[in-house]
C-alpha cells in the first residue's frame, strides 16, 4: 500500500472453494460466447483466453481491481486486501476476495492456489515475476499510467479489462458518467469564482525524522484531472513520466504562489501518511506559508484512491468541488 506513496512508481495454500473465494459476480454483458478471445496488453503482447472473457480474475494493483469491480467483476484475488480497503473507497470490494501478499510482491502460490482464468498486473512488477505468473495463468500487463495522457491511459485500461471480462456496456457508461462528473464539476467550480483558480495537490510522508512532499503535476491522473476542472496547476516541479510525481520537501512549498489553494489526501490508518496534521503543525516554514495562514489548506477525504478509475476520480472531483466551495 505504500508504494505508490513512497515511490513513483507505485511504486505495487491449498485451492479455497468458490464460495470462499468469491469468485464472480454474473458480470458482463455477459459471457455472450465462450469462443476463444485474443487481446494485446499494456505491452504489445497478445493474450489469449481460450474459453472467452475471464470469469477467475486476480488483480496485483488497485487500480486494475478498482475498475473490475467497477465493471461488475467480484475478483478472485487482490494484493494487500486491508490497504485497498483503507485507500479505495470509492469502489468497495464486495466479495471475500483472497489476499495474494503485496502489490510489490504477489504471493505465487496463492495466485495459484486460486486457478484464476486470467491474472491482471502491470508493468511496476519486475518482469521476472510476470513470467512466473504466466506459468498459472494468462497475464494481462497493463500500462499503469503515462504522464503523457494519464486520463487517456485510465480509459484505456478500463475498455481493455472491459474486452477481457465481457463487460464493455458497463465500461461505456463508466466513461460517460465521468465524463459528465467532470462538466459538472468545472462548472460548479466556475459558479463559485473558482475557474482559473490556482491550485497545488500533493500527498506526504514521514520516514523517521524526515518528512517528504510529492506534488502531483499536470502528468499525474489527479493533475489531469484538476485541468478538466479548470484549475491552475501552481507546481513548478517536474513531475516522472509514467504517474507525473514530483519531489520536495517543506522548503519547497514556499515555490508555491501565496494565493494557492493547497490540497492534500492522507490517512488515519497510516500515520506515516499525515504530515500536514502531524509534524508539520509545529514546523514555522509550513506555518509561515501564506496559503497556510490564509487557511487555503484542504484535507480531502480519506479512501479517495489517488491512482483509481473512472469511480476515485469521481469521488475526487466531489470533494474538491465541495473543499474549494466553502
Amino acid at each position: 500500500m505504500r508504494r505508490h506513496l513512497i515511490t513513483a512508481a507505485a511504486a505495487t495454500a491449498a485451492a479455497l472453494a468458490l464460495s470462499s473465494c468469491g469468485t464472480t459476480e454474473p458480470a458482463a454483458d455477459d459471457a455472450k460466447s465462450a469462443d476463444s478471445l485474443t487481446l494485446t496488453d499494456g505491452t504489445g503482447a497478445k493474450v489469449t483466453l481460450k474459453n472467452g472473457p475471464a470469469k477467475k480474475v486476480v488483480g496485483t494493483e488497485w487500480n486494475a481491481v478498482e475498475s473490475l469491480i467497477s465493471l461488475g467483476v467480484a475478483p478472485t484475488g487482490v494484493a494487500d486486501v486491508k490497504g485497498y480497503k483503507a485507500w479505495d473507497s470509492a469502489v468497495p470490494l464486495k466479495n471475500d476476495a483472497k489476499d495474494i501478499g503485496t502489490r510489490g510482491e504477489p504471493s505465487m502460490d496463492t495466485i495459484a492456489s486460486l486457478k484464476p482464468d486470467l491474472i491482471i498486473a502491470t508493468t511496476d512488477l519486475p518482469a521476472a515475476a510476470v513470467k512466473q505468473m504466466r506459468k498459472i495463468a494468462p497475464v494481462l500487463n497493463l500500462r499503469p499510467a503515462d504522464a503523457a495522457d494519464p486520463i487517456g491511459q485510465m480509459t484505456k485500461n478500463l475498455d481493455l479489462l472491459a474486452e477481457a471480462t465481457g463487460t464493455t456496456d458497463r465500461a461505456a457508461k463508466l466513461k460517460k458518467d465521468f465524463e459528465a462528473k467532470l462538466a459538472e464539476g468545472r462548472k460548479a467550480l466556475a459558479g463559485a469564482g473558482k475557474d482559473g483558480a490556482k491550485y497545488a495537490f500533493a500527498d506526504g510522508y514521514v520516514t523517521g525524522n524526515q518528512t517528504s512532499i510529492r506534488p502531483y503535476t499536470d502528468g499525474s491522473l489527479i493533475g489531469a484531472v484538476n485541468k478538466k476542472l479548470g484549475l491552475k496547476n501552481d507546481w513548478k516541479v517536474k513531475g516522472d513520466k509514467a504517474y507525473g510525481l514530483g519531489t520536495t520537501d517543506v522548503e519547497g512549498l514556499t515555490k508555491l504562489d501565496d494565493d494557492v489553494h493547497f490540497a492534500y489526501i492522507g490517512n488515519k490508518d497510516d500515520k506515516g501518511s499525515n504530515p500536514f496534521t502531524g509534524v508539520l503543525k509545529k514546523d514555522k516554514v509550513w506555518t509561515s506559508l501564506p496559503f497556510v495562514k490564509k487557511g487555503n489548506v484542504h484535507r480531502l477525504p480519506d479512501g479517495i484512491w489517488m491512482f483509481g478509475g473512472t469511480e476515485s476520480m469521481n469521488q475526487y472531483v466531489d470533494s474538491v468541488v465541495k473543499a474549494l466551495k466553502k
